[in-house]
């Protein structure tokens, strides 16, 4: 089982997302305790993907057409990090 830890700025983001969302996310966060980031692979509707530039060595989730989770696979601690819940903004 994986854990899934958000840094401050993520929770902040986090707690003002319209409820529809919220859900999304709360699947997402569900999907990647049980399968580890592989299971959103498997799941088109995420788009999951790595990141380049400076954000090489991230992964973007997309929960819908305009918000994307943007996050960090560490496997040594089978942890992943929620750096950013942002619209589409990718800006550090």
């Amino acid at each position: 089982m994986w854990g899934v830890y958000e840094s401050r700025e993520a929770q902040r983001q986090i707690d003002r997302l319209q409820p529809e969302l919220l859900k999304r996310y709360e699947k997402w966060k569900d999907i990647v305790m049980y399968s580890g980031p592989s299971g959103l692979r498997l799941i088109k509707g995420f788009h999951d993907e790595a990141l380049g530039g400076e954000w090489r060595g991230c992964r973007s989730s997309r929960l819908n057409l305009q918000y994307r989770v943007i996050y960090e696979v560490r496997e040594i601690e089978v942890a992943v990090y929620v750096i950013k819940v942002t619209p589409h903004d990718y800006r550090r």
